[in-house]
């Protein structure tokens, strides 16, 4: 079983925080409101002890700062950046449906990069995402991972992330 938020921190080790948006803005980190979709979706949706997002996009106040292909126009460290902002979209909508603290554990990331033809990096720039679930819930962040390369992404983003979590 993993840790409450206010029992475990990134490193396994006791912590102060008392909840996981604490924990995130210990780390410099603050949620922003919910994204709009922009299909005919909802943000996520709770079955049973699991939450699914729909893919989040990079948008930061309604806005794609960072468009292109990985490979091409984006960088890694500026596309792992973009994985980072499209975790915390998902962590609001886990956050707006069934309250950030009631994760008990991250359970599955998955990860699309929109890449030029000859770019194979995709999984370092799914880190963005996997580190920040790995610094904010500590050992409730470790999770299964896809990382996918694609032709094209929504509003000419240059990631997309899922996200799947346990709930209490």
């Amino acid at each position: 079983m993993f840790a409450t938020p206010s029992a475990t921190g990134a490193s396994g080790d006791a912590r102060s925080a008392s909840s996981w948006a604490e924990s995130l803005a210990e780390l410099g980190f603050e949620l922003p409101s919910t994204a709009t979709p922009i299909g005919v979706c909802v943000p996520a949706v709770r079955t049973g002890d699991l939450v699914y997002t729909s893919g989040q996009l990079p948008l930061v106040r309604g806005s794609n700062e960072r468009p292109g292909k990985v490979g091409r126009k984006v960088s890694v460290t500026d596309a792992s950046r973009a994985a980072e902002i499209c975790t915390l979209n998902a962590l609001a909508a886990i956050d707006a449906l069934v309250g950030l603290d009631s994760v008990v554990r991250v359970v599955k990331v998955t990860g699309f990069v929109a890449s030029a033809d000859d770019f194979a990096g995709q999984p370092g720039v799914v880190n963005g995402a996997s580190n920040l679930l790995a610094r904010a819930f500590g050992d409730a962040g470790t999770h299964a991972r896809s990382a996918v390369g694609v032709a094209e992404l929504p509003l000419n983003a240059p990631v997309e992330v899922e996200l799947i979590v346990e709930v209490a």
